[in-house]
């Protein structure tokens, strides 16, 4: 574990791979481990000459904020500016992002906003952007379902229920949004440390809360909020992947995201992988890897 600082967070961190190598930045989801999620991945990468950093998620893990009087937001625009906060600490000039959940949309935004610092893009289960202009749009009944505890954090009941229960609500995030994935009791132990840190709660509430528009961002990051409401277009070479299997978000052909990418663009579906992609099919993930950097 090594620690960077920012001029928000203190972030903790791994890196593996030669100094000299293809930069990668692999941003973890939640309520996953970024350590599980790539454990495979990352050396794998490693052994192919790509220098691989995996931070935690601002609220997530040793990750935590400098100052007591900060924003405790999740928004989208602040986990896309701590991931470009995060290389310039490192002074890593630009790098190959690839991510799921709320690491693939912090990814997303930053190859959005910040195109220079992006040299390719993997993103699982598409264009990640959130198009807040229509927050109070409903979505199929089905899809809908699996977005439950969405709207449970909604309520002070969520918000106590997260805070309460950390664990088991996140046990039945795994079993759900991935169900045929067979995790082991010691990858959950090892999730779980994650879910201590002090502002977890906060972090995780407002960031389901500022999706659906029922709290305010904070206001360092209205500017880049607003030009995500023109869903910016990716520029970047991409490869976007569906897990076959995730129990939150069906499965596509890609279609309906594509116009989302600008560049030199591929689309797979992974069978039996579910939301946790990288570490339920960590090939599928390494070879996006590699194509994304072959297509540049």
């Amino acid at each position: 574990m090594r620690h960077v600082r920012t001029e928000l967070l203190d972030i903790a961190y791994h890196d593996v791979g030669p100094a000299g190598g293809v930069p990668v930045i692999l941003p973890h989801g939640w309520p996953f481990s970024p350590a599980g999620s790539y454990g495979e991945v990352a050396p794998a990468l490693a052994a192919r000459g790509y220098r691989c950093y995996i931070p935690y998620l601002r609220g997530h893990g040793e990750t935590g904020f400098l100052r007591d009087d900060t924003f405790r937001s999740g928004e989208q625009a602040a986990l896309g500016a701590d991931l470009i906060d995060f290389m310039d600490a490192l002074h890593v000039r630009r790098a190959l992002y690839a991510g799921y959940d709320w690491g693939g949309r912090a990814a997303d935004v930053a190859a959005a906003l910040w195109p220079e610092r992006c040299t390719g893009l993997v993103s699982v289960n598409g264009y990640l952007i959130q198009n807040l202009a229509i927050a109070d749009e409903p979505l199929a009944p089905s899809v809908e379902s699996g977005y439950w505890y969405f709207f449970y954090f909604l309520t002070e009941r969520g918000r106590k229920g997260l805070a309460r229960n950390r664990e088991a609500l996140a046990r039945v995030v795994w079993q759900r949004n991935s169900p045929e994935w067979r995790f082991t009791e010691a990858e959950f132990a090892q999730a779980a440390q994650l879910w201590t840190n002090p502002d977890y709660v906060d972090v995780v509430i407002h960031g389901y809360r500022h999706r659906l528009g029922a709290a305010a961002g904070d206001p360092r990051y209205a500017e880049l909020e607003r030009r995500l409401l023109d869903q910016p277009k990716i520029a970047a070479p991409t490869v976007t992947l569906d897990g076959k299997a995730d129990g939150v978000t069906p499965w596509t052909d890609g279609s309906g995201y594509a116009p989302h990418f600008s560049g030199p663009w591929a689309h797979y579906v992974v069978p039996g992988a579910g939301h946790n992609l990288p570490q339920e099919n960590p090939e599928a993930f390494i070879s996006a890897v590699q194509e994304v950097h072959a297509m540049r």
